[in-house]
């Protein structure tokens, strides 16, 4: 199952990842058995909460966070965690605010972050855990190895799933060549892109929170992901509904919404993207445009594939496009015109290759 983590989420975790000054300090609190509660965010709002202690407004150090987790209470920080503003604060957030821990400690945390929107780390000194509570989201830090083990097992299911995206591409561009394309064909490139993006969401989460331990795996993410989100926009411009009240950004969103199951099911997906026939004749032929092709001819500037789409209106109009006809078109020019010829000759011949080979 696929962990999906908000944005505000991943911002609080960035904060407490390896690297960071303050995922220092959490692991000295750890270290001498202490427990903290640490909000970080000093504004108005989180004042309103706050009763006693005392003013600090000092510079954010591990050492100074660890030797004031001494005391009972609260300890409040900046928002970039950059300054202590506060420290043995009590907080008092409305009590009617739902929660699911039993510790005073976490209580108090899940009740703050949800009443305000503010990080707050707990950490309990009994489970030797730290937890970052964020709106309705709770998140337990995990020791570094397990999260490395996590992200590469991670990574080879990307693999896995990423051979499987280029293999239904390539057989997509063959089919595109020879005119032969399906609504099933055009739809498993999509579910499979999805998947791959998906996957690749999880393992940003991971990376997020390994922080500096985690440049290697994104480095193998960056490499995997190469191309993959251009193609899926491609995929969507070349085949979805050409309709005023239906855009492409609105596509995508509507692909990254589905739920898993929905993901899995062919029709569902050419359903909520708005693509061309009946669904229901999801082995209907349909055309493409023309963008994804037209985008694998280097140096080809997207105003100007645009321009040639809007002149031709599909693939294979462009395919039987003479030099000339294709030199008509605005911002192209007789040396684009050919080297456009021979990128999509080029391309058609191995596509087809691959797909028989």
């Amino acid at each position: 199952m696929l962990i999906r983590r908000s944005a505000a989420l991943l911002d609080a975790l960035a904060n407490v990842a390896p690297g960071q000054p303050l995922r220092e300090g959490l692991d000295r609190i750890l270290q001498a058995s202490m427990g903290a509660l640490i909000v970080v965010g000093d504004g108005p709002e989180v004042l309103s909460i706050c009763s006693g202690g005392f003013l600090m407004d000092a510079e954010f150090t591990p050492q100074r966070l660890s030797e004031l987790a001494k005391m009972d209470g609260a300890i409040i920080l900046a928002k970039d965690a950059s300054r202590i503003a506060r420290a043995n604060v009590h907080l008092v957030p409305n009590p009617n605010v739902p929660t699911s821990e039993t510790g005073t400690r976490h209580r108090t945390a899940e009740r703050v972050a949800r009443s305000i929107d503010v990080p707050v780390i707990s950490v309990s000194e009994e489970l030797s855990l730290i937890a970052v509570y964020r709106s309705d989201m709770k998140h337990v830090l995990e020791p570094i190895p397990r999260l490395l083990a996590r992200a590469n097992q991670g990574l080879q299911t990307l693999e896995r799933y990423k051979a499987r995206l280029d293999t239904v591409s390539g057989a997509l561009s063959a089919l595109e060549v020879e005119d032969l394309v399906t609504l099933r064909d055009v739809v498993t490139v999509l579910q499979r892109a999805e998947m791959v993006r998906r996957i690749a969401e999880e393992l940003e989460g991971y990376i997020v929170e390994l922080g500096v331990d985690g440049r290697l795996v994104l480095l193998q993410l960056e490499e995997l992901m190469g191309g993959v989100e251009d193609d899926r926009r491609l995929v969507i411009k070349d085949y979805m509904r050409d309709q005023p009240s239906w855009r492409l950004d609105q596509a995508m969103e509507a692909l990254s919404s589905l739920t898993t199951e929905d993901l899995l099911d062919l029709k569902t997906v050419a359903a909520v993207l708005h693509l061309p026939t009946d669904v229901s004749e999801i082995d209907a032929s349909v055309q493409p445009r023309g963008y994804r092709l037209l985008s694998k001819v280097p140096r080809l500037p997207e105003a100007v594939i645009e321009r040639i789409v809007n002149r031709f209106g599909n693939l294979q109009k462009i395919l039987r496009a003479t030099t000339h006809d294709l030199d008509d078109v605005e911002g192209v020019g007789d040396a684009r015109a050919r080297a456009i010829k021979d990128g999509l000759a080029r391309l058609a011949e191995t596509s087809i290759l691959d797909r028989y080979s």
